[in-house]
């Protein structure tokens, strides 16, 4: 779950087992290389609404033309199908989608990712009741283990193109 400081009001969390980070996802070829407001100026930028990529497109990109969707796979489908000139996504199911649809071929990755905590918040951990320190620090004991001896790596690199610890 993604650590957020609402969300600790309500749960304790886990130290961070992968950042959180989103990604820009454009027409391949579209020489889409500046990421400011005034580059996304007579742009059609996309995002799922409710989403913290929303959030995002809406802050950063406030002269684009935005359009918000009700779930990724329109956003994504309108991006395939040219009726968007980029897309803000959660880096890891873009980066799925991208390499493993007929769809994804049509794009690519631009930019680096987006890491800023107040749209990525402070990393991917696991949510357990406040009352329940005692396995919080059991897990934390677990991820500082698999991360020494090398098991987190392994998996990481199994599943994974970045180190999704670092988003590099």
């Amino acid at each position: 779950m993604s650590i957020t400081e609402e969300r600790k009001k309500q749960v304790s969390f886990t130290k961070p087992y992968y950042l959180a980070a989103l990604a820009h996802v454009a027409p391949k070829g579209s020489k889409i290389t500046a990421f400011t407001n005034d580059a996304m100026k007579g742009k059609t930028v996309g995002a799922q609404s409710g989403t913290v990529m929303a959030e995002f497109v809406q802050a950063q990109y406030p002269d684009a033309e935005v359009r918000l969707y009700p779930t990724q796979d329109e956003v994504n489908l309108d991006l395939a199908n040219g009726r968007l000139d980029l897309v803000v996504g959660d880096l890891l199911p873009m980066m799925d989608w991208l390499k493993g649809t007929d769809d994804g071929k049509c794009c690519e990755k631009v930019g680096d990712a987006i890491t800023d905590p107040k749209f990525a918040g402070d990393g991917i951990g696991i949510a357990v009741r406040k009352e329940d320190d005692d396995l919080r620090m059991a897990l934390n004991k677990a991820i500082d283990a698999i991360r020494a001896n090398g098991t987190y790596k392994k998996i990481n690199d199994k599943y994974f193109d970045v180190d999704i610890y670092t988003m590099k």
